[in-house]
């Protein structure tokens, strides 16, 4: 396997994981100011109410979830994404699930903003596995990119501490010290996708979401966004191609066909299992963002 030359970036959320409200008042702040994190005259700190390193973190984050952008020349502001927009119009709060389910989407396709995760989902195979284990895989993934830059141990064990903490709700994984109520948690860790496999052992476990909670409108974003302007995909594609569906939402092919038969029902794609195909037909060519408004207007509609 090779991996394509491009730039890696590991710990750059320097240990923070994603608190509970961090995205929406980031939002909220970009909005008032695009230039909250780099105005000399005006303290992040104070305006955003955390330290200096979770500041750090947060507008790292907000741009790893593809919530906002940041000027890469002159001034480097930070505006809203089009996904940002509509999330910050529709779901400030980060309350829907469905919501959360882009933002890991979009977190996990992010092959050199967040590398860990982009392995961890996308290559990393063991559905059972220790820190060591996900750490040497990892370094054997960095050794095997054209790019081959040696990456301190030290960062790659703190990307898979803050990967468990993002998924893993601390009341699992201190039941004695953490109430549930606790608000240090990550809200990824509602999506399911990570468990304890035996705490002794300290081994851990890639675990499957229910197929109910996925909206067919979140699901056809990801899959439009992956096709590329086709009009058939395959299901094998879906299932096991980096950054499709069954990557980055930890499917098995059955909770993956279940999801699909309800994003059929909705009448936006055909499941062609006949002639020796295994395919699905797109019925309407719609752009990622497309999708994302449709979502939010059709659980508007269920209120």
């Amino acid at each position: 396997m090779e991996v394509a030359l491009m730039t890696m970036k590991f710990r750059a959320h320097d240990t923070f994981f994603i608190r509970k409200g961090w995205l929406s008042k980031g939002m909220e702040r970009v909005v008032a100011k695009d230039d909250l994190f780099v105005d000399k005259n005006e303290n992040p700190m104070d305006v955003l109410g955390i330290g200096s390193n979770m500041v750090k973190a947060l507008r790292y984050w907000l741009q790893a979830v593809g919530l906002t952008k940041e000027a890469t020349k002159g001034k480097r502001v930070q505006n809203l994404t089009p996904l940002g927009h509509e999330i910050f119009a529709n779901d400030k709060f980060i309350e829907e699930l469905g919501t959360l389910y882009l933002l890991q989407y979009q977190l996990a396709k992010q092959e050199e903003e967040a590398t860990a995760w982009y392995y961890f989902f996308n290559v990393f195979s063991m559905s059972e596995f220790t820190r060591e284990e996900f750490v040497q895989g990892l370094q054997n993934y960095i050794l095997m990119s054209e790019d081959a830059s040696t990456v301190a141990i030290r960062s790659l064990n703190d990307d898979f501490a803050c990967i468990i903490n993002t998924y893993l709700p601390r009341y699992k994984s201190n039941p004695g010290k953490v109430s549930p109520e606790n608000n240090i948690d990550c809200p990824f860790g509602e999506l399911g996708l990570v468990d304890i496999a035996n705490k002794k052992q300290k081994t851990y476990k890639k675990t499957i979401p229910a197929a109910k909670s996925f909206n067919p409108w979140v699901i056809y974003a990801v899959i439009m966004d992956q096709a590329d302007g086709r009009d058939e995909v395959s299901l094998n594609e879906l299932l096991t191609k980096p950054k499709n569906i069954g990557k980055v939402f930890n499917f098995d092919a059955i909770t993956m066909l279940d999801v699909l038969h309800e994003v059929e029902n909705a009448g936006l794609i055909k499941i062609i299992r006949t002639a020796g195909l295994d395919v699905i037909h797109l019925n309407k060519q719609m752009t990622f963002d497309d999708c994302v408004k449709k979502y939010y207007e059709t659980i508007d509609e269920e209120v």
